[in-house]
C-alpha cells in the first residue's frame, strides 16, 4: 500500500515506510562485508590492511553525495510541504547537476593523489601498490558512487523507497558475484575486488538516474533548472552534519590505523578493519531508519503540523530504544562468529578481533540516539545543530579518546574509545534536543 508523506504515522505505518531504507542500508553494509571477506580470505591480511588504509580517503569524496542527498532532500521535502512542487524539482535538478560536476573534478584529484595520500596514511612499501591499485580503480566509478549516495535520500522524498531498495539489491548481488568471479576464480587480486565494487556502484548510480530522467509519475524529475546559490548553500548547510559524519569517520579511521599500526602492527589494523566492516551492519539499521523518517519530519515541519512532529519524535525514540537493546545483545553474541568469517586463519588475530568487537559493540546502546538526533535536526533544516552533534560525536570526542585512552590503559584502551565518545555525544544530543524543543514543537 502506497504511503504518502502527508499522512498520520502509526508505529506500523512508520516502520513500513522506513523499512526499505533500513534494508537498503543493511544490504549496502553486507555487500561491504563480502568485499572484506574475499580480500582477507583469498588475497591475504596484508592486502586487507592496505585496503582499509586507503578506504577512508576514498570515502571522503563519497561524503559529498551524502551531504547533498540528506541536506537537499530535507530542503526539497520542506518545499513540497509548503506546496511548491515546481521549485522543489528545480532545486532537486540543480543539486544533481552540481554533484556530477564535483564528482568529475574529484575523480581527477583522486587519481593524482591516491599514492602520496596512502603513504601519508601509513602504507609501507609492501602495502602501497595494493592501495594505489584499489584506489585508482574505484576513483573511476566515483561519479555513480556519489549519485548512488544522493539518490538514496531523494528516492525516499519522491515516495519511491522501494526503487532504492531494488537498486541496492541488484547492485549488491552483482558485487558479490563479481567478487567471487574476479577474486576466487580469476585470481585478479585487489584489482578484481576494486573492479567488482566499481561496476556495482555504477549500476547503483545509473539506474535511479535513469528513473529520474524518464519517469513521468515521480514527485521528483530531472529537468530544467537555474542557478540558485541560496538553495545550494541551504542544502549544504542542512547536510553539513552528514558530511561531517562521513569525513570525521574517515579522519578517525585514519587516526585509528595510525595508532594501531604503531602499537599493534598489521594485526591491529586488520582487526579494526573487520570491526569497521561488521560495525556498519549494525549502525546501518539506525542510519536507515533515520534516513527513511527524515523526509516525513521535513514535510510536516514545512506544513506546520506540530502535532505530527510530536508523534514522529515520540514514536522514533521508542523504536530506537528497542533497536538498541536487540542490536547490542546480538552483537555481543555474534562477536566471535563474525570475526571468524574474516580471520579464522590466524588464531592470534582472531582473539584480538573478537575481544575488540565485543568491547566496541557496547556503543550500540547509545549510538542510535545520536545518529537519529543529528538526522532529526537535518530534517528540520537546522544544519548547524545537526552538524554540532555529528562533529562532536564522530570527530572531537573520538579523536580525544583515541589519543588519550591508550595512554591511560595501554594499547587495548583504544577499543574503548568509541564507547566514551558515544556517551559524550549523547549528553550533547540531549542538550540540543531540550534546548530546541519549544522552537520546533516536537515535545
Amino acid at each position: 500500500m502506497h504511503i504518502e508523506l502527508s499522512e498520520h504515522f502509526t508505529y506500523s505505518k512508520l516502520l513500513r515506510f522506513t523499512f526499505p531504507s533500513i534494508i537498503m542500508m543493511v544490504l549496502t553494509s553486507i555487500y561491504g562485508v563480502v568485499d572484506g571477506f574475499f580480500i582477507s580470505n583469498f588475497i591475504g591480511a596484508e592486502p586487507f590492511a592496505a585496503v582499509n588504509i586507503v578506504m577512508p580517503f576514498l570515502m571522503i569524496f563519497g561524503a559529498v553525495g551524502f551531504m547533498i542527498g540528506t541536506g537537499g532532500s530535507a530542503l526539497v521535502a520542506y518545499t513540497l510541504g509548503v506546496g511548491d512542487k515546481k521549485k522543489a524539482n528545480e532545486i532537486f535538478s540543480l543539486l544533481v547537476y552540481l554533484l556530477v560536476g564535483l564528482g568529475l573534478l574529484f575523480t581527477v584529484i583522486g587519481e593524482i593523489f591516491v599514492g602520496p595520500i596512502s603513504q601519508f596514511l601509513g602504507a609501507d612499501a609492501e602495502m602501497l601498490p595494493y592501495c594505489v591499485t584499489y584506489g585508482r580503480i574505484l576513483m573511476l566509478a566515483l561519479v555513480p558512487f556519489m549519485l548512488q549516495n544522493v539518490f538514496q535520500s531523494f528516492l525516499v522524498t519522491a515516495e519511491r523507497p522501494q526503487l532504492g531498495l531494488v537498486t541496492t539489491l541488484v547492485s549488491g548481488v552483482l558485487n558479490i558475484v563479481l567478487d567471487a568471479l574476479f577474486i576466487a576464480v580469476f585470481r585478479w587480486g585487489v584489482a578484481g575486488a576494486a573492479s567488482a565494487t566499481a561496476l556495482s556502484q555504477t549500476i547503483g548510480g545509473i539506474v535511479p538516474l535513469t528513473f529520474f530522467i524518464m519517469s513521468r509519475s515521480s514527485k521528483l524529475r530531472l529537468g530544467k533548472t537555474h542557478m540558485d546559490l541560496r538553495a545550494i548553500t541551504k542544502a549544504c548547510t542542512n547536510g553539513a552534519s552528514e558530511f561531517m559524519t562521513n569525513v570525521s569517520m574517515s579522519i578517525v579511521n585514519m587516526l585509528y590505523n595510525w595508532q594501531l599500526m604503531r602499537m599493534l602492527g598489521t594485526n591491529g589494523v586488520a582487526a579494526y578493519g573487520v570491526i569497521m566492516y561488521v560495525n556498519f551492519i549494525f549502525l546501518s539499521i539506525y542510519i536507515g531508519y533515520s534516513m527513511g523518517s527524515a523526509p516525513i519530519v521535513g514535510y510536516h515541519y514545512g506544513a506546520g503540523n506540530r502535532n505530527e512532529l510530536k508523534n514522529l519524535f515520540k514514536k522514533s525514540l521508542r523504536i530506537i530504544l528497542v533497536m538498541s537493546i536487540v542490536l547490542t545483545i546480538a552483537a555481543e553474541l555474534l562477536a566471535r562468529p563474525l570475526s571468524m568469517i574474516f580471520v579464522s586463519y590466524d588464531t592470534e588475530l582472531l582473539e584480538m578481533t573478537t575481544y575488540a568487537f565485543a568491547v566496541y559493540s557496547i556503543s550500540f546502546l547509545v549510538s542510535g540516539y545520536n545518529i537519529y538526533a543529528s538526522s532529526f535536526f537535518t530534517a528540520l533544516n537546522d544544519g548547524f545543530t545537526s552538524a554540532m552533534i555529528s562533529f562532536g560525536r564522530t570527530l572531537i570526542f573520538e579523536v580525544i579518546c583515541v589519543l588519550v585512552l591508550p595512554i591511560l590503559f595501554g594499547p587495548y584502551g583504544i577499543w574503548y574509545a568509541v564507547i566514551a565518545a558515544e556517551i559524550f555525544a549523547l549528553i550533547l544530543s540531549i542538550f540540543f534536543l531540550m534546548r530546541n524543543r519549544k522552537k520546533y514543537g516536537y515535545i
